[in-house]
């Protein structure tokens, strides 16, 4: 009997990417067998393909075709690129967790400013106690697939953030993932619970250090919110324009919350987000929004899953996708209302805006009711700029450049007008309009 070995597209045997990486990876031996485990179940799989309806328009074997071996931890000189990457992107007043290439940087954090109604630990230190039995349920996730299989047997490090009770938090939470490794992958998965009553607004960052390219990101995030919180939850992708960044979140609402979501990408080569959201509590809103700026040849996915799993919720989901040159978006949204769902209000809208006739939009917006007594429903468009306002303001004696960039502000404007915070919107406008800058 012949026997293939799977290899990567660089011709390495799969295996060989998780034997490289063993004396890396934090855990007890029954982490080390959970992590195993889900190697095994990526190295059966392979790299996501066209074939898979989830993955029909962002085949990663055509778009990757391989996993890079993993980043070598942080020196002394990455750290010192990261500390300036850092300073560049960090939000004003925020609470910085940072991330290099894969692993926690204490001393690029802001650790000590958090107070007692925090608790910050790294996935590290948690996967390698011995003494906690538990520590491999953090590997484990409510959905899978293989780019969330190799993320459980791959991942480095992670923040674990616990919110007290009650508490209000004066400044957002700011978790930021620099690249510094060209060349390299880097896996990380943080975990956040948000407790009853508390009032948090966490901001994600993805960046590369420097002239850092060719890295990829294997991100995963699992987030459950306590009853009765209003959490604000703004993630911006900004990595290096040759970079793959693959993310997972994982999110559980309890009831009479609050939780505002907003996704914007400006970078990298190929990128997925992809969101499973359950509503597991009665009386929750959702507020699910994102704009994808993509350009040159660069390839932007955001999958979004709305599990309506009890009575009373509400669900709004808003997205704008601004397409250039051969760049191609995709949007892929899925609500579900379970059968015991009833007086669920879901609503989905998505836009492409197309600048030229080599951009692609890809538009899936999907249904799955199985109630009655629901008001759901789902709308996608995609065109081009309307050309008589174009005229209209060329008239007036605005460049062409110009003329488009106020049109296309208004067009991702009322995706980003949801974020309520006017500091953090006003930060987001801004790395909007520097993209828009770059086209001029």
């Amino acid at each position: 009997m012949n026997v293939a070995v799977a290899k990567t597209g660089g011709g390495r045997a799969v295996s060989d990417l998780f034997a490289g990486a063993r004396g890396r990876l934090p855990g007890s031996p029954d982490v080390i067998a959970a992590r195993r485990e889900a190697f095994e179940t990526y190295e059966r799989l392979g790299l996501p393909h066209r074939r898979i309806e989830e993955w029909k328009y962002t085949d990663l074997r055509a778009l990757v075709g391989e996993v890079l071996p993993l980043a070598a931890a942080p020196d002394a000189a990455a750290l010192s690129r990261a500390a300036e990457a850092v300073k560049a992107h960090a939000f004003a007043g925020a609470r910085k967790l940072v991330l290099v290439d894969g692993v926690f940087a204490a001393d690029l954090s802001d650790v000590k400013a958090f107070g007692s109604e925090i608790s910050v630990k790294t996935l590290r230190e948690i996967l390698a106690n011995d003494g906690n039995p538990a520590a491999g349920d953090l590997l484990q996730t409510t959905s899978t697939d293989a780019v969330i299989s190799l993320n459980a047997a791959m991942a480095t490090d992670g923040v674990v953030v616990t919110v007290a009770d009650g508490a209000h938090l004066s400044a957002p939470i700011q978790i930021i993932h620099v690249a510094t490794a060209a060349g390299a992958s880097a896996f990380t998965r943080s975990h956040l619970q948000i407790g009853k009553n508390a009032r948090v607004t966490v901001i994600e960052s993805f960046v590369a250090a420097g002239k850092t390219g060719s890295y990829q990101i294997n991100d995963a995030v699992v987030l459950w919110v306590g009853d009765g919180a209003d959490v604000a939850h703004v993630r911006l992708m900004d990595d290096a324009p040759d970079a793959v960044n693959v993310s997972s979140h994982f999110v559980t609402v309890g009831a009479a919350v609050k939780f505002n979501f907003f996704n914007m990408t400006t970078g990298a080569a190929v990128s997925r987000l992809q969101g499973f959201i359950t509503l597991a509590g009665e009386g929750s809103e959702l507020s699910a929004n994102g704009v994808n700026l993509l350009q040159k040849t660069e390839h932007g996915d955001t999958t979004l899953v709305v599990d309506h799993a009890v009575p009373n919720c509400v669900s709004r989901e808003t997205f704008r996708a601004v397409i250039d040159d051969r760049a191609h978006s995709v949007f892929q949204g899925r609500i579900i209302v379970r059968p015991d769902a009833q007086k669920t209000d879901g609503k989905m809208m998505t836009r492409a805006l197309l600048l030229s006739d080599e951009a692609e939009a890809d538009n899936k917006p999907e249904l799955e009711i199985f109630a009655d007594d629901v008001s759901c429903g789902h709308g996608a468009t995609a065109g081009a700029l309307d050309d008589s306002l174009l005229f209209y303001l060329k008239a007036r004696g605005l460049p062409e450049k110009q003329a488009q960039a106020l049109l296309i502000q208004a067009f991702v404007g009322e995706a980003i007008e949801q974020i309520a915070d006017d500091d953090l919107r006003e930060h987001v406008i801004g790395i909007a309009e520097r993209w828009l800058e770059r086209r001029q």
